[in-house]
């Protein structure tokens, strides 16, 4: 009768220490759910319908929000969409999953060149060399044309384009 009181402590965290691992899945176990719905957004996003496959891809993402790929194929709809912040945002989101993520890195790059932050995109670019050890590395060469080519005309004017203020104040710059 000595021992119950210990063996029975014993019993007591085995049994919940076995109940727990059984019940999560691990995390490389995406719900066929959200992939479904994630490869149905990406289809209507290369057909065109944007708002279609946005929807589609959120809801992939309600399913299962560990669903990185998804992060990465909505970012591209919002890049599509003239939304480079947006992008960001959800490229880092897929960062988050895998830090090492050679795409979503790409795309984010590429998504801050399209915002005008040139600098920050030859980060990711010094970065995606680190992890890519191929010679040919598609994302780090994409990116580099991308950097190289530069934001698109109408980020740059807006970055330069001065507010002429009234008689008697000061000028200012507006930065988008």
């Amino acid at each position: 009768m000595r021992f119950s009181g210990p063996a029975l402590a014993l019993a007591l965290v085995l049994g919940v220490a076995s109940s727990m691992g059984s019940s999560q899945k691990p995390d490389d176990q995406i719900n066929p759910r959200s992939i479904a719905l994630m490869r149905a957004g990406e289809a209507a996003r290369q057909a065109g319908n944007l708002t279609g496959a946005a929807d589609l891809i959120e809801t992939a993402l309600a399913v299962d929000p560990r669903n990185r790929a998804a992060y990465v194929a909505l970012a591209r709809v919002a890049q599509a969409q003239a939304l480079p912040g947006k992008a960001i945002r959800l490229y880092r989101e897929a960062l988050v999953l895998e830090p090492n993520d050679i795409a979503a890195l790409g795309g984010q790059g590429e998504a801050m060149v399209q915002k005008g932050a040139i600098e920050r995109a030859k980060g990711n670019l010094a970065r995606i060399r680190t992890i890519c050890k191929t010679a040919p590395c598609a994302p780090a060469t994409t990116l580099a044309a991308a950097i190289q080519k530069g934001p698109p005309p109408a980020v740059v004017t807006a970055q330069a384009t001065a507010v002429v203020p009234p008689k008697g104040q000061e000028a200012t710059t507006v930065k988008p």
